[in-house]
């Protein structure tokens, strides 16, 4: 009631009066009437969600996919990330790589990625300059694998 009161006392506020009888009896109707039946319907659909759920889990992930192969730099990120878990890369190596991966994904950074020009400018100036420190150690195999991925994800 704090808020009514308080509400009242704003210049030009007007509280409309509601009628609560009405709104009860509106909400909760008598037996025999539509609740059963839309409850009925409820259940109906949660159960050919639950029937469903293998192939809406597919559709999810092949979207999420299909969209994750469109942001800036992803296949820099890849070729880093096939590079890190090569199993002759140096530990040093990996290290760097793993961080400039972790950076690209985290969204939160030096500058959010929600930002729109600017949100992957610093991903791209980390990701760009440990590919060009590291570069001896990345091998065609490793951007070869990096594009078979990405033109994976762009046809799911």
């Amino acid at each position: 009631m704090w808020f009514r009161d308080q509400a009242t006392t704003w210049q030009g506020f007007s509280w409309p009066e509601f009628d609560w009888k009405t709104f009860a009896r509106q909400r909760s109707p008598g037996r025999g009437s539509g609740q059963r039946s839309s409850f009925r319907d409820f259940t109906k659909r949660a159960q050919r969600f639950a029937a469903d759920e293998g192939d809406l889990r597919r559709r999810i992930w092949r979207t999420l996919k299909r969209e994750a192969a469109n942001i800036p730099f992803v296949e820099d990120a890849l070729t880093a990330h096939y590079c890190a878990f090569d199993r002759n890369t140096p530990l040093y190596v990996k290290l760097a790589l793993v961080g400039a991966v972790v950076y690209f994904l985290v969204p939160d950074d030096l500058i959010p990625d929600s930002i729109p020009v600017l949100g992957y400018a610093d991903d791209a100036a980390v990701l760009a300059g440990v590919m060009k420190i590291f570069a001896s150690h990345i091998k065609p195999e490793h951007r070869e694998a990096a594009q078979l991925m990405l033109e994976r994800m762009r046809r799911a």
